[in-house]
């Protein structure tokens, strides 16, 4: 991340003597911003209509068939997405921004603006390139936020032929090996050997062998986290075979690896003052002779058995030898992502993760976390009652069950069993994707919660 060149939108600004003026300003600046411009300019901002409502460009024409500059209209100037559509609303060409910004504004910019030229290119160029943004290349936090949201971006961007459980454990491999990480897979038939029967079952009908992808860093006096990952790296649904339309993006059920890996990424390489286990369990919820089965009761490293009531649910069945395996290893805390399930969709739409937590100090501090980053998270309950909807008659423990209430809720209780009582624990229930596009947020995969995340753990552990 801090170590690799400036992305393709930004240049140095000590090599950008030629860039183009470029002015920040809302409704409430914008008479006083007009008033202090020369009177051809205050003239051409007034016959145009410019009112600098957020999502708004102007350029600034320079009276001989010239650009002399451009202003923006922007929304809180603290949201990376006030400035996301600006790169592709300028000419091509390089911008500075003059004027002292306040070094949360800068970087919020420099973020909005790198989110707002990503475009996802590895099959098909895009139609134009963005516009650059001179920077200071020393000031490097919002990029290494960038870094972490275009990694998520471009790993759930990726179709499954080319981004399975073997190149997600390429993935892993190496982020390990750039920052001196310690990695460990368990594949195939190991599995069983070392106890980890329900990432095998869920995975065993690939032609891709499932695998608990396990990454360690950080000195063993700092405080220690277990980062999990959902890793179904595509999601037929199995034997409950999903519809077409419900099929379609499934190369997206990563999404939770590729936000704990991103996560991971990042703290290395801030360096923060932790200890991290990095655990993804990887597989393919493939159709085949060797399919779980609805009905099938298998075991699970906790030792709990699990009746299989429908084999679409199975990201909780990955998560729970995960979450196990996380809490042998004693951390200060368990923090897991997964799109989970549709009807944390349903409760809070494309934008807002579901947070479920079982201490509410930590829960609080990501909930502040979203807020100062404009990252939010939306916390939900964890009504225990409705552990009724996972009961079996069979088995200790139900994947699901009969009834469609409390859908989103019942899914992260069955989780919070896998938990060690009284151990620090939140999951978030991502979408992480776009499912329209929207200016700094184009159509596909996205993070969602990760700089919350990022800043909530610097927050509980002083880094």
């Amino acid at each position: 991340m801090t170590d690799v060149p400036l992305p393709a939108c930004f240049t140095d600004a000590a090599d950008a003597r030629d860039a183009q003026p470029l002015h920040l300003v809302d409704r409430a600046s914008l008479a006083a911003w007009r008033d202090a411009q020369p009177a051809v300019v205050a003239g051409w901002v007034k016959a145009q209509g410019f009112d600098a409502s957020p999502g708004t460009v102007m350029t600034l024409a320079d009276g001989q068939g010239g650009i002399a500059g451009a202003v923006v209209g922007i929304g809180d100037p603290l949201d990376p997405a006030s400035y996301g559509h600006v790169p592709m609303s300028l000419p091509p060409g390089t911008w500075s921004v003059g004027g002292d910004l306040q070094d949360d504004q800068r970087q919020a910019l420099q973020l909005g603006w790198g989110l707002g030229a990503y475009r996802f290119d590895r099959y098909k160029k895009p139609p134009r390139l963005p516009a650059r943004l001179a920077i200071d290349a020393g000031d490097t936090a919002a990029l290494d936020a960038l870094a972490a949201c275009v990694r998520v971006r471009d790993l759930v961007n990726t179709p499954t032929e080319h981004m399975g459980p073997d190149q997600l454990e390429q993935v892993a491999c190496e982020i390990a090996q750039r920052h001196g990480a310690r990695i460990n897979v368990v594949g195939g038939d190991d599995l069983l050997e070392k106890n980890f029967p329900a990432i095998h079952a869920v995975g065993r009908a690939s032609h891709r062998a499932p695998r608990l992808i396990s990454l360690a860093w950080g000195d063993e006096g700092h405080p220690h986290v277990a980062i999990v990952g959902k890793g179904v790296c595509f999601d037929t649904g199995g034997l409950d075979l999903k519809p077409a339309d419900g099929m379609r993006w499934m190369k997206k059920d990563m999404g939770g690896a590729a936000h704990a890996i991103a996560l991971a990424e990042w703290i290395m390489a801030r360096r923060l003052p932790l200890r991290i286990t990095l655990l993804v369990p990887a597989v393919e919820n493939a159709v085949g002779p060797d399919a779980f089965r609805p009905g099938d009761v298998i075991d699970t490293r906790q030792g709990l058995s699990i009746e299989i009531d429908n084999t679409d649910a199975e990201g909780r069945v990955v998560l729970c030898d995960a979450l196990t395996y996380a809490g042998e290893l004693q951390p200060a805390m368990i923090v897991d992502f997964a799109t989970l399930t549709g009807a944390a969709r349903i409760a809070l739409g494309p934008e807002l993760p579901a947070l479920y937590c079982n201490d509410d100090a930590l829960a609080q501090q990501w909930l502040d976390a979203g807020a100062s980053q404009r990252d939010p998270v939306w916390r939900m309950p964890l009504w225990r009652p409705y552990l009724r909807y996972l009961t079996s008659n069979i088995a200790d423990l139900a994947n699901g069950g009969p009834s469609k209430m409390a859908g989103s809720i019942s899914a992260a209780l069955y989780l919070e069993r896998f938990v060690p009582a009284g151990m620090p624990w939140a999951h978030l229930d991502v979408f992480s994707w776009n499912d329209a596009e929207r200016p700094g947020h184009p159509f596909g995969g996205e993070a969602q919660g990760l700089r919350s995340a990022f800043a909530m753990l610097g927050e509980r552990f002083g880094a």
